[in-house]
């Protein structure tokens, strides 16, 4: 009999299912919304940094494929190759921050706030909550990539419970980049 394993902690799991469920509400409440006032969703989303929230989406992707081949690296037992899948991984998350800059500081100057509109409520208020979880994220591939350095075997509870939040962080922004950008 085979039986299945549930990578990383579950602790994180129960985190993950809760945010999963948080960002489900979000996401169902700005669906009804954008329903109720479709011009001014349209209307609005046609201001947002398309190019941008594309290369945020490749960047996360990216981080996330070397996340994957970090977890898979470390299982092997090649701890020095999963420290620098995921020193890579760490690299491309820290992009996404800054691009939201360069994304953000145009927007808000431009008087484009959370109070100018619903959309734009819901705009700052789900992109600023992923971005918040962007920098947990950041910090946790910091503590999994520092425990693949020492000359002991990795401690794969740690790398997988890493690994499954941030790919929850990348399809959170998965959904959002469609909701937001993408959606007609």
């Amino acid at each position: 009999m085979v039986r299945s394993h549930l990578p990383g902690e579950s602790s994180m799991w129960f985190f993950v299912i809760g945010d999963l469920i948080i960002f489900g509400v979000y996401f169902v409440v700005y669906m009804y919304y954008r329903g109720q006032h479709q011009e001014l969703f349209l209307v609005s989303q046609a201001k947002l940094n398309y190019n941008i929230g594309a290369v945020n989406t490749v960047v996360l992707l990216t981080s996330s494929l070397f996340v994957a081949l970090g977890t898979s690296a470390a299982r092997a037992g090649k701890a020095a190759d999963a420290y620098r899948l995921f020193c890579l991984a760490l690299a491309g998350g820290a992009a996404f921050p800054v691009l939201k800059a360069f994304e953000y500081i145009p927007e808000i100057t431009a008087g484009l706030t959370p109070g100018t509109n619903l959309f734009f409520m819901f705009y700052y208020v789900m992109t600023g909550m992923h971005l918040c979880h962007v920098f947990l994220g950041l910090v946790i591939l910091y503590f999994v990539a520092r425990s693949l350095q020492g000359p002991a075997a990795p401690r794969m509870s740690l790398v997988e419970t890493g690994a499954t939040y941030w790919h929850m962080v990348d399809l959170l922004w998965l959904v959002l980049f469609a909701l937001l950008y993408l959606m007609r």
